[in-house]
């Protein structure tokens, strides 16, 4: 069997053995003896370029804030120059603490512990400053918290001082001390500095003085004694100038007489000197020392390189083999991957919008086998997700099939179901115009209601399947007739009260849709809101169009339920049969998205829910325009719908029709309790009256429908 049939663990297995040995045999003894050199050399080399630059600022920055500490101990004020030293010195450990970043897994342990302490004592500054302003400190106390920060600094480059190589570390170590002497005359100088003020040292301060001298003196003398010839010449160049030895002379003068000197600007002119001339020298034999660490570390490098030189070879043949067998495996899987990339992201998604948009999908053309070579396994998986791919194409045919079969039932239902409530309406006129009983006129009335009623739920079986409304009107249809129409649809409208709306009307052809739309949110008001209190419906014209509140006095929702409402509302999502519990909102919801129209659900101030239905401007006629067409704006209304819509938002009853009174008629005895008085009644109709209503009524129901017929799509 060919190695393009070998299994992948095999391969891996092959990939890695040989680079594994040949690294283990040949190069791990080299790394042993040189490595660890060359990794100290360039550590201490990133340590200098990243901790080491920075604490050297941060040193300086700490011993300008002490000299001018010094002067605020002693006068007690605070000066701007004080503050923006504070500043600088602040900017400086924000620096140092972000190199610390950078050094990274550089820092080792021996050197964590080290800047750990380092960086507790910088986050005392704000407590040692606040003692100097609030004048708590004295002069030399405030100047020993100094102190003890900048030993926290030389403590750290002592153990940044940590190379292999001898030479260099010991010139690192005698420069370390010579910068250590630099500090100690920085001490001298804050002492005199705060001591001219009044004119005196005190006792504690002169003994710190001489200490500071003396081990001033100790650690010059050793540093230059350990410096070789190119390292210590600046330095002796500098003991010999005229600003060292006045120093000198007046650092002798202060430890004999324990007074400042008497010329101050004298003392401030060869210190400032001395110390520059200093730092530059230390920063050039910094860099000097650096540099020598880089070229030890390259020629360890070079020696390693050279001492690996068969390792290398076997490397190089481990790698082209590794290579060979890599890019074999790597394009086995590249192509796996970007077939089931393709079936995932493009087919199968493609597959299924297009079911939905009702196409026909051949299952054989579809689910196209997986063409990829390779390894065992990788055709053995390209196999299976071919196998996937066509259950899940035919599962999604199946699926579409179900569901375009659901709807063309829902569809062919709701149309057998409105046939029969048309022909049941038109039997209701017929019995209304035979009957001239007031009760039985009243009863008819209420059965067309409830037929209403079942053809609303019929129409929503029909736009759950996805057809098109059977009502329209040419012209447009005010809002009020829409919104009493709607009122009317519902069995509770007893409890709706509709509130004043500006004129305005909808697009005649959206007018059923709007109205079936609002109706089911009316009646989801008063199912989920208690039977004793009122459902209000109002209506503004806003700036992008109509809205149309519906507000409940019900327990309303959790914000949790708001959210997923609205999310159905927004973006409705196929119709579950098993979700018929919200089957209104998914009406609401597709006739919503029909149209661009915007419904939204949210808490009522009162406690229940108010739902806003936003129709776009695009849809609205405003009054000026109905006014231009003439009449008052309720032509284009079915004139039976707006009859029929007008009689139930009234009183309860029919307009016109004598109200009974219950028990009127039994005797007082048998009546439940005394009824209360009545107001005065209206004079009854006379029979004939009341017969000669019901006929224009029904007249005016006959033209209705005659209208309707006409007007319709």
């Amino acid at each position: 069997m060919g190695s393009r049939n070998r299994s992948i663990r095999f391969k891996i297995f092959l990939l890695l053995l040989l680079p594994l040995l040949s690294l283990s045999a040949l190069w791990g003894f080299v790394l042993n003896l040189t490595m660890g050199d060359a990794q100290s050399l360039l550590r201490a080399n990133t340590l200098y370029q990243t901790i080491g630059v920075t604490s050297t600022d941060l040193g300086l920055q700490l011993q300008a804030e002490r000299v001018r500490s010094a002067e605020a101990l002693t006068t007690r004020e605070l000066t701007e120059v004080l503050g923006g030293q504070r500043a600088r010195t602040d900017r400086a450990v924000a620096d140092f603490k972000r190199a610390v970043t950078e050094a990274g897994d550089s820092v080792g342990d021996d050197l964590r512990l080290s800047v750990q302490t380092l960086n507790a004592a910088l986050d005392r500054l704000g407590s040692i400053r606040s003692d100097i302003d609030g004048g708590i400190s004295s002069r030399l106390a405030g100047l020993n918290e100094y102190n003890r920060i900048l030993d926290g600094i030389f403590a750290l480059y002592d153990h940044m001082v940590s190379v292999s190589d001898l030479a260099i570390f010991q010139q690192a170590s005698s420069l370390q001390g010579m910068g250590m002497a630099r500090e100690y005359i920085a001490r001298e100088h804050a002492l005199v500095i705060g001591a001219l003020a009044d004119k005196r040292l005190t006792e504690p301060e002169t003994a710190a003085f001489t200490e500071y001298a003396a081990s001033r003196k100790f650690l010059h003398a050793r540093g230059l004694a350990g410096l070789d010839v190119s390292l210590r010449r600046p330095y002796e160049q500098v003991f010999a100038t005229e600003p060292f030895l006045t120093f000198a002379t007046m650092e002798a003068r202060i430890i004999k007489t324990g007074t400042p000197p008497p010329a101050a600007a004298a003392w401030h002119d060869a210190v400032e000197k001395l110390t520059a001339r200093l730092d530059k020298i230390g920063l050039t034999a910094s860099d000097t020392l650096a540099s020598r660490t880089s070229e030890a570390a390259t020629a360890t490098v070079i020696k390693i390189v050279l001492a690996g030189g068969l390792g290398l070879i076997a490397v190089l043949a481990s790698i082209i083999i590794s290579v060979r067998f890599g890019r074999r495996l790597a394009g086995e899987l590249a192509g796996l991957r970007a077939a089931a990339v393709e079936l995932s992201q493009r087919r199968l998604p493609d597959i299924v919008a297009r079911l939905r948009n009702g196409e026909d999908v051949d299952v054989r053309k579809e689910a196209k086998p997986i063409k990829v070579s390779g390894s065992a396994e990788i055709t053995d998986v390209a196999r299976a997700f071919g196998s996937v791919q066509r259950t899940a194409v035919r599962a999604a045919v199946g699926q579409a099939a179900l569901r375009q079969g659901v709807g063309q039932v829902f569809l062919n239902l709701a149309r057998r179901k409105q046939g029969l409530l048309h022909r049941q309406l038109a039997l209701l006129d017929g019995m209304q115009r035979r009957t001239h009983d007031p009760d039985r006129l009243e009863e008819l009335f209420r059965l067309d209601h409830l037929t209403t009623r079942m053809r609303r739920h019929a129409e929503s079986l029909m736009v759950l399947s996805g057809a098109a409304p059977g009502r329209a009107w040419r012209k447009p249809v005010p809002v009020i007739d829409i919104v009493r129409a709607a009122v009317a649809e519902v069995e509770d409208y007893t409890r709706v009260s509709v509130g004043a709306m500006p004129v305005s009307a909808f697009d005649g052809t959206a007018a059923a849709d709007l109205t079936h739309l609002v109706a089911e949110l009316v009646e989801n008001a008063t199912i989920y809101s208690p039977p004793d209190t009122g459902v209000q419906v109002r209506g503004d014209l806003v700036s992008n169009g109509y809205a149309i509140e519906v507000e409940d006095r019900g327990l309303g929702l959790t914000p949790e339920e708001y959210a997923r409402l609205n999310a159905l509302l927004t973006n409705p999502p196929e119709f579950d049969l098993a979700d018929s519990d919200q089957l209104g909102l998914f009406v609401v919801a597709r006739l919503a998205e029909r149209y661009g129209i915007k419904v939204l659900l949210r808490r009522s101030p009162f406690g229940g829910t108010t739902a806003i239905v936003l129709v776009p401007r695009s849809m609205v006629t405003e009054q000026t325009a109905l006014e231009a067409g003439g009449g008052d704006g309720k032509a284009d209304l079915p004139s039976r719908t707006r009859k029929k819509a007008l009689a139930v938002v009234t009183s309860g009853t029919h307009a016109g029709l004598p109200r009974r009174v219950r028990q009127s008629n039994l005797a007082p005895q048998l009546q439940e309790s005394p009824p209360d008085p009545e107001p005065e009644p209206p004079a009854e109709r006379s029979p004939d009256e009341v017969r000669d209503l019901f006929s224009a009524f029904q007249r005016g129901t006959q033209r209705a429908r005659e209208e309707a017929s006409e007007e319709g799509p």
